[in-house]
């Protein structure tokens, strides 16, 4: 919207066409984001504390989480308000890839949003149905994918790039809609996995989408995905600015999420995010790249799916619980440390992850 008026107002002002730079526009919406949740931030806070809308635990959890019961949630509704508020204001809006990630982030955030509302409605960790839940992410998910593979028009955005090597593009296919399917779910469950401790979730989420965000602006700039030996694809530098609003969100969430969290994001937030993460990923060609960035969320899926194999076929645990966190919090590490080393794992992971745009 605003993009449309700097526009029109630079027709008399030279200085408003500024805004018509994809770079700045990215940044303004990292500052337009993060103030608005600074500033919205203790009010919803404040709401939601006096509607009682509090978080349900686990019975069979740590016995340092019961401690958390009723503390505020659903918080990941204000993420995707402000992601989607600030995405209009400063993306351009004709184009087709904000939309469909917005339209998939809402989407996943309205699943979300029935399972929170059920817990707290029945005063219950026990939400949404699982079969309902994977039925309607299943919905969502592949009607992107088909949507992307149906308007694809060059081979570069239907084939699987491996990186590290630049003349490896192996074409998918119809096999690009399992795979897009596998990363939008995958990924949005295993953010939602790892949203179980103060602040866990929400900083490598940003991290990751920060360096989606480059990815995307290298890879829908020409010159820039030539120099670099990456796919192009048309119109995808415009998602920074979806990320940009990711970034600023997601930081001013943290701001109240930290330890010791005044709120929680809840399954609205968390699985909307990875979503979100899983179809950029998959429009800028980087599925792999974003497996590598995002191994904590990986590590994290893995970690339960291990659990439940190794329980039922054995009678044995692997790990003192699942996800993997919660090991570690049995094992005797306090929750702050569990989340800074998990934080600095995902800093190390998305070096190495960019370290694949160049090193080919």
């Amino acid at each position: 919207m605003l993009l449309w008026l700097t526009q029109y107002l630079s027709e008399y002002v030279s200085g408003f066409g500024v805004f018509q730079y994809l770079t700045l526009r990215t940044m303004v919406s990292v500052v337009t984001a993060l103030a608005v949740s600074l500033l919205i931030g203790p009010r919803m806070i404040s709401w939601l504390t006096q509607s009682q809308i509090g978080q349900q635990v686990r019975d069979d959890g740590p016995a340092s989480h019961f401690s958390k019961a009723g503390t505020p949630t659903m918080g990941g509704a204000l993420i995707l308000i402000i992601i989607s508020v600030t995405t209009l204001l400063w993306g351009d809006l004709t184009n087709r890839y904000v939309w469909l990630v917005l339209a998939v982030t809402m989407a996943f955030g309205l699943i979300g949003w029935i399972d929170d509302y059920l817990k707290i409605s029945r005063k219950s960790s026990d939400g949404l149905a699982a079969r309902w839940k994977y039925f309607w992410q299943s919905v969502f998910a592949l009607a992107a994918v088909l949507y992307l593979y149906n308007t694809a028009n060059v081979p570069a955005q239907t084939a699987l790039y491996v990186p590290f090597f630049k003349d490896i593009a192996l074409p998918l296919g119809a096999g690009f809609i399992l795979l897009g399917y596998l990363m939008i779910v995958g990924m949005s469950n295993a953010v939602n996995l790892t949203d179980g401790l103060d602040g866990l979730a929400i900083l490598p989420a940003v991290m990751v989408g920060a360096a989606l965000g480059l990815i995307a602006y290298v890879t829908g700039n020409i010159e820039f995905s030539a120099y670099l030996q990456i796919p192009y694809i048309a119109h995808a530098g415009e998602l920074s600015v979806f990320c940009g609003a990711l970034i600023g969100a997601g930081l001013g969430f943290l701001w109240f999420n930290t330890y010791p969290a005044q709120i929680f994001m809840g399954d609205v937030g968390a699985l909307a995010l990875g979503a979100a993460l899983g179809l950029l990923a998959i429009i800028v060609r980087h599925e792999i790249v974003l497996l590598i960035m995002g191994g904590l969320f990986v590590l994290e899926t893995a970690s339960v799916i291990i659990q439940v194999i190794s329980f039922r076929l054995t009678g044995r645990r692997v790990f003192r619980m699942a996800p993997i966190h919660h090991h570690f919090e049995l094992k005797g590490w306090p929750e702050p440390r569990v989340i800074v080393r998990f934080w600095i794992i995902t800093l190390v992971l998305v070096t190495i992850g960019l370290s694949t745009l160049k090193l080919r």
